[in-house]
């Protein structure tokens, strides 16, 4: 299982879905302003607001999927990264341990 790959693959369909609301939202704020429903200014503060609302609610998703990810993970017993640098530590130190014991042996 490619943790990376599916959370980047999550990420680029927010990012893609987010760039479709942002294209609905300037259609319409154009048609309203078309219909003289908003001025520009009105459009263009309007579609401003929606969009940065978008944005933080995307970044919260985001967020929880990544927590959600990371206990996923832990669950099914996948070790972090750091944990996995400790045991490539440990395993380098026995394996030096073996040589120095192997060599004092020939001696």
């Amino acid at each position: 299982m490619d943790s990376n790959n599916l959370l980047k693959q999550l990420l680029m369909i927010g990012i893609g879905t987010t760039s479709l609301v942002a294209e609905k939202i300037r259609e319409v704020s154009e048609e309203w302003v078309k219909d003289g429903k908003l001025n520009s200014d009105q459009a263009k503060n309007f579609a401003d607001e929606l969009m940065k609302q978008i944005k933080s609610e995307q970044e919260n998703w985001e967020a929880q999927m990544q927590r959600q990810l990371r206990n996923l993970l832990q669950d099914i017993g996948v070790p972090r990264q750091t944990e996995i640098d400790e045991l490539r530590g440990r395993l380098d130190r026995l394996e030096r341990q073996v040589r120095d014991l192997e060599n004092k042996l020939w001696r």
